[in-house]
């Protein structure tokens, strides 16, 4: 313990003898620590912020029927043409229908799986809105009001008015706020809708909603499942869509393909439907772990070069250690605490600085019409950024002090003393 306290003593004293060099080095260190937290925090924030707009509001398996033409086409059912090789063109979709066969039969053998967190139905309505002269082509979706509130956070979007209102006022509808400006539609106006079969029904409109993708709102709006089935002349049992959210997003892809054999309907899991966007968050975390590690190598250059200095001006102060009985074991573990101590220097406060910065941008203003529920730019406080940085910084300061202090370790303190 008393030798590595020594130890500890002359490698603050070496450090303090060139304090300007080991300053700068910590500096570089604490920097790097820094950018790389702030930026880390800022690009998966922005990640966050995406995937509410898109992800939070996706369910993780939807059951639908699709349109598509029938797999056996009539020529190749009859025997005489058996063991020809037959080529049909034009053909064109079958007449199935779009509502699920025995929806409530699925709806509660889905409800009893323990791997699902909630089922939330839906009707999607083509429709055209009219208000006056003006006519706007559109798409309703009739939904569980509660249940797609607390399933995918409806009620986060519904920028004025009260979302409840859909289910305690007959034939309402909430508009998409560009679809509303579009037309000149205010609260409490009451808009006329022609779905494609001709049916005509008049809605009042008890509310706005921004998902964050304006030519999405240009077309959605909603209203209640019963308003839906009434547009469309339907039984309360008609529904299109079965919306399904599991306590395990990695499960999507297995039990779409379980749920498909099982109901014989068709469905879609979340990471076949947004793909191509989690392949655009993946690809930008990649870019800021590459840049901000970057910058962390970049500092271990610096101290690398700073501790090569620092041996090549105390070759005597070496050979002097060695001649009075260090070993050189010894001398290398005095520069690599020197290493270490800039990097838990650089460290610490690139950790706090880090926080810090990325405090100032939680306050940013973040004004946009088009995210009208975000007011400050997006940041995410994962611990796991501060422990990588923190790790990462160390380790990267001690393999840059370790090349130096071995060559320290290995000076022969005969030729120095020799040649002085």
């Amino acid at each position: 313990m008393k030798r590595f306290k020594l130890l500890y003593d002359i490698a603050l004293a070496l450090s303090l003898a060139r304090w300007r060099q080991t300053m700068v080095a910590a500096v570089g260190v604490m920097f790097s620590i820094t950018m790389f937290i702030a930026l880390l925090g800022f690009m998966n924030g922005l990640n966050d912020m995406l995937d509410g707009l898109i992800l939070n509001r996706t369910p993780h398996i939807k059951l639908f029927n699709e349109i598509k033409p029938s797999v056996h086409q009539p020529v190749q059912l009859a025997s005489e043409f058996k063991d020809h090789f037959n080529v049909i063109r034009s053909v064109k979709p079958n007449g199935g229908r779009l509502e699920i066969y025995n929806v409530n039969a699925i709806t509660q053998t889905i409800s009893k799986d323990e791997r699902v967190l909630g089922i939330a139905p839906k009707i999607t309505v083509q429709a055209f809105y009219s208000i006056g002269a003006i006519e706007v082509t559109g798409v309703i979706d009739g939904i569980d009001v509660e249940a797609e509130s607390n399933l995918f956070h409806f009620s986060d979007y519904v920028t004025t008015g009260n979302f409840m209102d859909l289910k305690n006022i007959p034939n309402s509808i909430i508009m998409g706020k560009a679809a509303a400006d579009k037309m000149l539609a205010e609260i409490g106006d009451v808009i006329q809708v022609t779905t494609v079969n001709g049916e005509q029904q008049q809605l009042k409109v008890v509310g706005f909603f921004q998902s964050g993708l304006r030519d999405v709102d240009k077309v959605q709006s909603y209203t209640s499942l019963g308003t839906a089935q009434k547009l469309l002349g339907v039984s309360r049992n008609y529904i299109t869509d079965l919306q399904i959210k599991l306590k395990d997003l990695s499960l999507a892809p297995a039990m779409a393909k379980e749920y498909r054999n099982l109901f014989d309907v068709d469905a879609e899991d979340i990471q076949t439907a947004n793909a191509q966007f989690e392949t655009g968050s993946s690809v930008r975390s990649l870019i800021s772990y590459a840049v901000g590690i970057t910058l962390l190598i970049v500092a271990g250059f610096g101290i690398y070069n700073i501790l090569n200095m620092m041996i090549y001006e105390k070759m005597d102060s070496i050979a002097i250690l060695k001649a009075t009985g260090f070993s050189g074991s010894d001398v290398k573990r005095i520069f690599i605490m020197i290493a270490l101590s800039i990097g838990i220097l650089g460290a610490f406060f690139g950790l706090l600085f880090g926080y810090l910065a990325s405090v100032f941008i939680d306050q940013i203003p973040f004004n946009s019409a088009a995210i009208p529920n975000m007011k400050t730019y997006p940041v995410n406080y994962s611990l796991k950024f501060y422990i990588i940085g923190a790790a990462f910084g160390i380790i990267t300061t001690y393999l840059a002090g370790w090349f130096p202090a071995r060559k320290a370790g290995k000076i022969d303190p005969v030729i120095i003393i020799r040649g002085k």
